[in-house]
């Protein structure tokens, strides 16, 4: 064989190589760890909503256990986390591997009542892009009543960036669900849903980086009129391929 055809013969392998790895990331079921734990919710139908998800498997792991699971070892076992929980007690050492784990580029999306977690951990506010506040609060020197909720609220959700992949195919759409309001949202964050409901802060999801790790945040999500609103369904979806690199 001359150095010339040996040359593209070595080429083409690479190719179909390289082909056949991208394939198969492609094609590879993104593992998703779901971390609960603090805060009540409608376990059924929100795993239900899981288990309609295409090309993803899960795994649920409850606090206080959970933080054992967030650390660059363990993340080695899934792809993405998706916090639903409502914590307060963390270690420094819990602090210190989240945050490596997260650096070194795990995708992350973090759903309704998280907003709320680790209220003396300042860090936090910086992963997820906003706070939801249990007591007063100071933005820009002035001072915040602490954040609120409503159950049961019907209203209109916008979509504002519908070229973002978290968004994309999704027009704006109705929901009944509990919303938040007076939370702090970071101005680093990439909004994708506001809506113009009184109860309700303006921005509702973001995107943002933080380290190497794609982060998403949606304030939807309370219950099963959530979990069963098609828009909310595949905007999930989409938040958990899209921090997956997919």
């Amino acid at each position: 064989m001359s150095r010339t055809l040996l040359s593209a013969w070595l080429l083409l392998c690479l190719f179909i190589s390289n082909e056949g790895g991208a394939q198969t990331m492609r094609t590879k079921p993104i593992r998703v760890l779901i971390v609960t734990g603090g805060h009540d919710f409608e376990r059924e139908p929100f795993f239900e909503m899981f288990r309609s998800f295409e090309g993803i498997t899960y795994e649920e792991v409850q606090h206080p256990q959970a933080h054992a699971r967030l650390t660059p070892e363990a993340g080695k076992q899934y792809d993405v986390i998706v916090l639903y929980d409502m914590w307060q007690p963390i270690s420094e050492e819990s602090k210190e591997a989240f945050v490596q784990l997260l650096k070194a580029g795990k995708g992350l999306v973090a759903l309704h009542h998280s907003l709320a977690s680790y209220q003396t951990w300042d860090e936090y506010r910086h992963i997820i892009g906003g706070k939801w506040h249990m007591e007063k609060w100071k933005q820009n020197g002035t001072e915040r009543p602490p954040s609120t909720f409503q159950h049961d609220v019907q209203f209109k959700v916008h979509v504002v960036d519908s070229k973002h992949p978290v968004t994309r195919g999704i027009a704006d759409f109705d929901i009944r669900d509990e919303t938040y309001g007076n939370f702090e949202v970071l101005p680093k964050v990439r909004p994708l849903l506001t809506t113009d409901e009184p109860t309700s802060n303006r921005v509702i999801a973001w995107a943002h980086a933080y380290g190497r790790s794609r982060v998403v945040y949606i304030q939807l999500g309370h219950d099963h009129y959530a979990y069963e609103n098609p828009s909310y369904r595949r905007l999930v979806w989409q938040a958990i391929r899209w921090v997956a690199g997919r």
